[in-house]
């Protein structure tokens, strides 16, 4: 199983500021990636299409939207949809990423509409799950990361290809914080998204990548990416600089 290298670049960048960052970044990898990494990267919708250009010669490199509705079209202001991501040059979308959960109050509900609408409009999916530091606390790591799971692939085919869809742990007090989960936290925990996608989907649900998030560096991905069940990564403020991001990608390989 390949592993895939994921960059969420939130809302940074302006169009040049992404066209040039993704540049530079397919110039440091030129030559390099190697056979079983692959790239993505969740630009701003603004330079979605900028980044896709650069992307689109590259063998293992792709790109995807930050977010969407699940409609095909309508009167949602302000909203985009998966055909527009995928008319941009997307191939992916993220779904219930924490701050989508937490700071914009979107429910376990309407995560689970938007991965199955991806899905069916030909988007590949990552689906995000996390808890919160009082969840941990409390020791409700277990119960939260079933909920989430459970609710976000109700209406997915469960014969679905098991490489259109990802599964991105990410303990939310781990992200931007500097804060790292451990190795026994992060194999405990993608033991029990394991334990679900196999309950879930069968035998495919071995096939289906679970990466980790949180505070991921240069510094630290090679221990991160060679624990069990951890099949990449999905990377946040390091991933804003070229630089800092290919030597991600390149981690332990």
């Amino acid at each position: 199983m390949n592993k895939l290298m994921a960059a969420n670049w939130k809302m940074y960048k302006t169009y040049e500021e992404a066209k040039d960052t993704a540049k530079a970044l397919v110039k440091l990898l030129e030559g390099r990636l190697p056979a079983g990494r692959e790239v993505l990267v969740f630009p701003p919708f603004t330079a979605l299409r900028a980044v896709s250009k650069k992307f689109k010669d590259e063998r293992g490199f792709w790109t995807g939207g930050q977010d969407f509705w699940p409609e095909k079209e309508g009167a949602f202001t302000g909203e985009i949809a998966p055909g527009m991501l995928q008319d941009a040059g997307a191939s992916f979308a993220l779904t219930g990423h924490s701050e989508r959960r937490h700071v914009l109050g979107e429910s376990d509900d309407l995560v689970g509409r938007k991965t199955a609408f991806a899905l069916a409009s030909g988007l590949n999916v990552v689906l995000c799950v996390g808890e919160k530091i009082e969840e941990r606390r409390s020791g409700d790591v277990e119960a939260v990361l079933e909920r989430q799971l459970r609710s976000g692939l109700t209406e997915v085919p469960r014969e679905i290809d098991p490489t259109r869809l990802a599964v991105a742990y990410e303990p939310v007090w781990a992200i931007g914080t500097g804060e790292v989960a451990g190795p026994k936290e992060i194999l405990d925990a993608h033991a029990c998204v394991r334990r679900i996608l196999l309950d879930t989907f069968k035998n495919i649900g071995n096939n289906i990548k679970i990466l980790y998030g949180g505070s991921v560096k240069p510094e630290n991905c090679a221990e991160i990416i060679a624990l069990d069940n951890v099949d990449g990564v999905l990377v946040g403020g390091a991933s804003l600089a070229a630089e800092s991001f290919a030597r991600i990608v390149l981690a332990g390989a």
